[in-house]
This record gives C-alpha cells, sequence and structure tokens, in this order.
C-alpha cells in the first residue's frame, strides 16, 4: 500500500493520479475532504482508504506490514500562515513523528519541503541537505520556517545514527503549477487565477515590484509543472539513489510577465496586463528571484527534460481549465 498525506490537496491528488497510471496499487490518501474542490480532486481516483489527519497513527500501526511508501504532503501551506503554534504541530511535530514512524517500520518516506526555506535568496539555492548548509538559511515567513524545521531535524537525526527510513528524499518544491488548484483560492498559482480573465479577454494585475532591480512583472520564479514534479517523486521511489534533500524545480527562472502571457495565448489572446502594489503585509517577505539548481537531482541519475514554462500552461489549460471537468 502507497500512503499519501495530503492526498486531496494539489501535489497530492496530482500524484495520486501518476501513481494510479503506473500501476501503484493500492492507494490510500490521508486528508480531511471538506471542500467542494477537494473532494472533486479524488473523485476519479480508486482508492482504498481515505484516512482524517487525526486517524494517521491508528491507521499506520493498523496496516504497517503492508505499507510500501509513505509520500508526506500534507501540511499548512499557505506563506501567509500567522498561527505558529498550528504550523508547529502540523508542519513540525506531525512530519518528525512520521520520520520515527518510518524509521522504527522501515518504511520508504519522501515528503514535501519548500523553496520558501531559501528565505530572500542571498545563501543561494544550493540543495545541501547538511546541517551546516541548512543552518545558513533564514526563510521570511512562519510557513518557510516550518518547513526549515523539519528539514534540520532531518539531517541532525540522518547524521545522528538514530533510525531513519531506509530510504527518504525532501524535495523543495519551488513554484509549482497545474490541475487540482481550485481549493486553494488565493494560495493557488497565478495560471487558474489569470484563466478567467484572459477567457474573458480583460486585463489581470501583476504585483508591481518595489525593487528596484525588477522591473513590474519582472520578479523572476522558477515555475514547474506538477506532472514534472510527479515524475520526479515516482522516479525517486522506483530507483532509490541515495536519500538526501533535492530541489525540484525546472531550473529557469521566468518572470510573471512571461506566465501571464502563457496563459493568455494558451487560449489565443494577447496578453493584457495591468500593476498593482505588492500588499504591504508580504512586501517585506517578498521573493524577487528563485531558481533551483538541479545539479543533485540530475547526478542521482533522473535525466528527464522539464517542461517549459509554455508548454506546461499550454497543457493546464488545454487539457483541464478549458474543460467542461477541469479536475485531473
Amino acid at each position: 500500500m502507497y500512503v499519501v498525506t495530503g492526498g486531496a490537496g494539489f501535489i497530492g491528488s496530482n500524484l495520486l493520479a501518476s501513481l494510479e497510471a503506473r500501476g501503484f496499487a493500492p492507494l490510500a490518501a490521508v486528508d480531511r475532504c471538506d471542500d467542494a474542490h477537494k473532494i472533486r480532486n479524488l473523485a476519479k481516483r480508486r482508492l482504498a482508504h481515505i484516512i482524517a489527519p487525526e486517524q494517521t497513527f491508528a491507521f499506520l500501526d493498523q496496516h504497517a506490514s503492508a505499507i510500501k511508501a509513505i509520500y508526506h504532503l500534507g501540511a499548512i501551506t499557505s506563506t501567509t500562515e500567522r498561527d505558529l503554534a498550528k504550523l508547529d504541530e502540523v508542519n513540525v511535530r506531525l512530519s518528525c513523528a512520521l520520520w520515527v514512524w518510518c524509521g522504527r517500520h522501515q518504511v520508504p518516506l519522501i515528503y514535501a519541503s519548500s523553496a520558501a526555506t531559501y528565505g530572500d535568496g542571498r545563501a543561494g539555492f544550493d540543495d545541501d541537505g547538511s546541517v551546516d548548509a541548512l543552518a545558513r538559511l533564514i526563510p521570511l515567513n512562519p510557513y518557510g520556517q516550518s518547513k526549515h524545521r523539519f528539514d534540520l531535524f532531518v539531517a541532525q537525526e540522518s547524521s545522528s545514527g538514530a533510525p531513519a527510513p531506509p530510504f527518504w528524499a525532501g524535495l523543495k518544491f519551488f513554484n509549482v503549477y497545474g490541475a487540482n488548484e481550485f481549493h486553494k483560492r488565493r494560495q493557488a498559482s497565478l495560471v487558474p487565477q489569470i484563466h478567467p480573465m484572459a477567457v474573458a479577454d480583460q486585463p489581470y494585475q501583476l504585483f508591481r515590484s518595489h525593487n528596484a532591480a525588477y522591473r513590474d512583472g519582472g520578479q523572476l520564479r522558477d515555475f514547474v509543472f506538477v506532472e514534472d514534479c510527479c515524475d520526479v517523486m515516482l522516479w525517486l521511489l522506483e530507483h532509490k539513489r541515495g536519500s538526501g534533500l533535492f530541489n525540484l524545480g525546472s531550473g529557469k527562472a521566468r518572470s510573471f510577465m512571461d506566465l501571464a502571457a502563457a496563459v493568455y495565448r494558451a487560449v489565443g489572446r494577447e496578453p493584457r496586463v495591468t500593476f498593482r502594489d505588492t500588499p504591504a503585509d508580504i512586501r517585506d517577505q517578498y521573493q524577487y528571484f528563485t531558481e533551483a539548481r538541479m545539479d543533485r537531482l540530475r547526478r542521482a541519475g533522473y535525466a528527464k527534460p522539464f517542461m517549459s514554462l509554455e508548454d506546461g500552461v499550454s497543457a493546464t489549460v488545454q487539457n483541464y481549465l478549458s474543460q467542461l471537468d477541469p479536475y485531473r
């Protein structure tokens, strides 16, 4: 059995679709399906179990001998979350408990970290998972801090000789986009947010730059297609080429203007973009540049090219957002 925490969420539901397509079975999703969009995210999947988060460890203990791997994608993912106790409980303590469980039962664990752990990028985007390298990173917001704390826990545990999963991988996801983002609302990528404006041939407002080094709309991100991320996650489990922390981006920074243009052109429109000030409450924590160094994953043996921004956005729009049923 393959268990995906956060299975009704964005990356989790896409991963379940990819696992199912590749013949991995049975599948179990851990999530709270209290949102109509999250229910739709799972509607096409043939799942053996859907487990409420509070029942996670009771379920794992009951099925321990059958569990072949855990993908831990469940988390509070809002970059504007300010409840430190909730972030600690969900993003740190639960993750630590899953690490300990997988070490005790010798179950492979692949978990979601985040590019938010890199902060403003001054320390670079090198996915060195050593304690010393991680200690140099300063995340800009509580979400990034919570993900960073678990990365540090893993680094300390794996270097201490304490029981660890037989294979593990932490994935520093960059700016992922694709199908099944509707439940994220304002936290969704800009692809589903821009799409209805593009269809209506209306202008979309991007954030204005408040950094003289970047023009309006010229802020740069490493945008990565969710189906590429799923390919990497399956490859890691199939090959188990050395445990560690890995960046998961395209390896190429592109501007928000490029992203917006790709959405408009995917529906046959010319880009129409205006600008608004970045909200004051996130302005000081805003990342102007992210770009994944992909050397470590490539050295591990993953050779498949990542989809270009234009091709990934076109696939998202044509295969999902433009369909009567836009869910994967």
